[in-house]
C-alpha cells in the first residue's frame, strides 16, 4: 500500500478521542511510509490528520474544491494541494491516487464517500480495501444497521464483510495490508427476481 485516503469531518467532533484517532492514524501512516489522502483542509479532524502525517515525516496529498477553499480552509501547509471543479471531481481523484479507503468520525460527506468507494468495490470497479476506524464506538450503530441490511437481504455477507472494522490505527493498517477482494459474485440469482 502506498498511499491511503482517509475521509473526515471538517469538525472536530463532541468526543476528544476523536482528534486523537486522526493524530495517532497520521503518525501511524508516516511511521508505515504510507503517504496520505485527504480531502485537504486544515480545520478539523482533517487538518489534525495531516498535520499529524506531516510532522511524523510523512506525505501528504490534499485534493479539495475550489468551492471549499474558504468554507473548509484549504491546507496552505501542504506541498501538494490539489485543487479541483467539483465534488465528483475531488472523489475521483482521491479514489485514484489511494491503494485504500478509511473513514474516521465525520458527517454525511464521511459517510458518502465511504459508502461510495465501497458500492465501487462490491461493483468490482476496484478491488482496494473500505474501512472504518471505531473511535470509541462511533460506527457501533452502523455496523448494527448494516448487520440488519443484510439480515433484510438487500446485503450479501460477502460484500457487507468488505467493510473492515476496526478500533485502533494499528490493527486497522494490518486488516488494511491483509485485505483481498473477494472474487466477483453474481448480484442476484434467477430465484430472487
Amino acid at each position: 500500500m502506498q498511499r491511503l485516503c482517509v475521509f473526515c469531518g471538517s469538525s472536530r467532533g463532541a468526543d476528544p478521542a476523536y482528534a486523537e484517532a486522526a493524530r495517532q492514524l497520521g503518525a501511524a501512516l508516516a511511521e508505515a511510509d504510507i503517504g496520505l489522502v485527504y480531502g485537504g483542509a486544515a480545520v478539523g479532524l482533517m487538518g489534525i490528520l495531516a498535520d499529524a502525517c506531516m510532522e511524523a515525516g510523512g506525505t501528504v496529498t490534499g485534493v479539495i474544491p475550489e468551492a471549499l477553499i474558504r468554507k473548509e480552509v484549504g491546507h496552505a501547509g501542504l506541498s501538494d494541494l490539489r485543487i479541483v471543479g467539483s465534488m465528483h471531481e475531488r472523489k475521483a481523484l482521491m479514489a485514484e491516487l489511494s491503494d485504500g479507503f478509511v473513514a474516521l468520525p465525520g458527517g454525511i460527506g464521511t459517510l458518502e464517500e465511504i459508502f461510495e468507494v465501497w458500492t465501487w468495490a462490491q461493483l468490482s470497479d476496484h478491488e482496494k480495501p473500505c474501512a472504518l476506524l471505531n473511535v470509541n464506538g462511533f460506527y457501533d450503530g452502523l455496523s448494527g444497521f448494516l448487520d440488519h441490511v443484510v439480515a433484510q437481504g438487500f446485503l450479501r455477507p460477502l460484500h457487507r464483510d468488505m467493510l473492515i472494522v476496526a478500533d485502533e490505527p494499528g490493527a486497522l493498517l494490518l486488516a488494511l495490508e491483509a485485505y483481498r477482494a473477494p472474487a466477483a459474485v453474481k448480484w442476484i440469482e434467477e430465484s430472487e427476481y
